[in-house]
């Protein structure tokens, strides 16, 4: 029977694919935990397991004393010698202790144990196989799928890819293989949680590292990548050895290895670029296949002004506004893209408004038209920072009109001209001496 139980857990380890001597500590740590329940003690004990016949013998661990103080672990040298010849107090000693029936029952008893600890053992070692691979793309196969997620087995363990994980665009059945780019690796108490993705940007990155040798070595960089998961995705690349076509490399001839990328992606559209460290000519490459005549940086609010021909404005815009939202993840600055033709009409306008203001003068700058002013309980009213006043009581607490007309302030009220003050020293001014003013006013 002894040699059935060791074939038996040389079976299990080969089945598992877990090394004998783990299984045999693990049967060892539960055959503790037996002896303990049938003895109905806390001794320390050990078991030793004859890897060669599968023999199961049980000692006890005692400590040596001249006075005990743990009556479960400590012993007389009087009482060890009858175990131990020539022991002496600090000396610890194992005595056997093995039950008759230890075999059978522990055989009967264990395997729970057993099993649950051979369990453990298989989750440690996937979590450890795993979290070393996180990043990586892994080849899987669809065993199912629903509303809510998808399970892609990963050889040992189960992965699970959540619906924010999915490409809309993709539909997954049983059976199928996909790469998955492994996000995270989680341990729980069940097992360890793997989480993989298909939409993840990280997945584009991995994907051209696999195929492009010139990634993988160094020679070329990738340096950004922007994406819409199933539609459309930017990548961003740079060459770091003198001679080297960045864009060229990620393409491959007769563009063999972008296509094999773009399968793998069902179809997935995607822009390889040039990176630039000058920002604008970033920003122009970003915006392929549409060329800018222009880009014009404004680093505080970080947007840039682009203008692209007439006859390009869809593609740089693209279908929904696609490619300019591809741009802006790509790039990290807001881009306003205009024609030829809008400038103008801004140039216009512009022009226009300015040469008004200067008919005014340069005082009147941005002084367009009558303004309201609150009267305040001690009838002053502000304007530019001045105060003027005091207004009569019948307008403390009413809305005035203020109207700069060279370097009088003229106030109103119910358009009725009501006061008037000079402007640079707040003296006030008749209303009888404005000549044609007042009539005016009341227009």
């Amino acid at each position: 029977m002894k040699s059935d139980f060791y074939t038996a857990i040389a079976q299990i380890a080969a089945e598992r694919g877990i090394p004998r001597e783990a299984v045999l500590t693990s049967v060892e740590h539960a055959l503790k935990t037996v002896y303990k329940k049938m003895a109905n003690s806390e001794e320390e004990v050990e078991v030793d397991i004859d890897s060669a016949t599968g023999m199961m013998r049980v000692f006890v661990i005692k400590r040596v004393v001249d006075e005990i103080e743990d009556p479960i672990n400590d012993i007389l040298p009087q009482e060890a010698v009858l175990h131990t010849p020539d022991v002496r107090a600090g000396d610890v000693i194992r005595i056997e202790k093995t039950p008759d029936n230890f075999g059978r029952i522990a055989a009967q008893t264990a395997k729970q144990v057993v099993l649950q600890r051979i369990r453990d053992f298989e989750r440690d070692t996937v979590y450890d196989e795993f979290s070393e691979r996180q990043g990586e793309v892994i080849n899987g196969i669809v065993q199912r799928a629903d509303s809510r997620a998808v399970i892609v087995e990963l050889g040992k363990a189960e992965a699970v890819m959540p619906a924010r994980e999915q490409v809309p665009t993709e539909r997954y059945r049983p059976g199928q293989r996909v790469k998955v780019y492994l996000l995270e690796v989680n341990k729980d108490p069940r097992g360890p949680q793997l989480i993989v993705s298909r939409s993840h940007p990280n997945l584009i990155r991995r994907l051209f590292e696999m195929e492009v040798p010139e990634i993988f070595s160094g020679a070329v960089e990738i340096m950004e990548v922007a994406r819409e998961p199933g539609l459309r995705s930017k990548v961003a690349v740079a060459a770091r050895q003198e001679k080297v076509d960045p864009v060229g490399s990620c393409v491959g001839i007769r563009g063999v290895r972008i296509q094999n990328i773009v399968n793998e992606l069902y179809g997935e559209k995607i822009d390889v670029i040039e990176w630039s460290a000058d920002t604008a000519a970033f920003i122009a490459n970003a915006l392929s296949p549409a060329k800018p005549t222009n880009v014009t940086l404004n680093e505080a609010e970080k947007v840039a002004t682009v203008i692209v021909p007439s006859d390009q404005m869809s593609l740089a815009i693209g279908k929904e506004g696609q490619n300019a939202r591809l741009a802006f993840k790509l790039t990290g600055w807001r881009i306003d893209i205009k024609d030829p033709e809008s400038l103008k009409d801004q140039d216009f306008e512009f022009l226009r408004q300015a040469r008004a203001a200067l008919e005014q003068g340069p005082d009147d700058f941005g002084w367009q038209g009558r303004q309201p002013r609150l009267v305040r309980g001690d009838g002053l009213i502000s304007v530019r920072e001045r105060e003027f006043g005091p207004l009569t009581n019948d307008l403390v607490g009413m809305s005035v009109d203020v109207d700069l007309r060279g370097e009088a302030l003229e106030v109103y009220y119910n358009r009725a001209l009501r006061a008037r003050f000079n402007y640079e020293t707040g003296a006030e001014l008749p209303l009888d001496d404005i000549g044609g003013t007042l009539a005016g006013a009341v227009k």
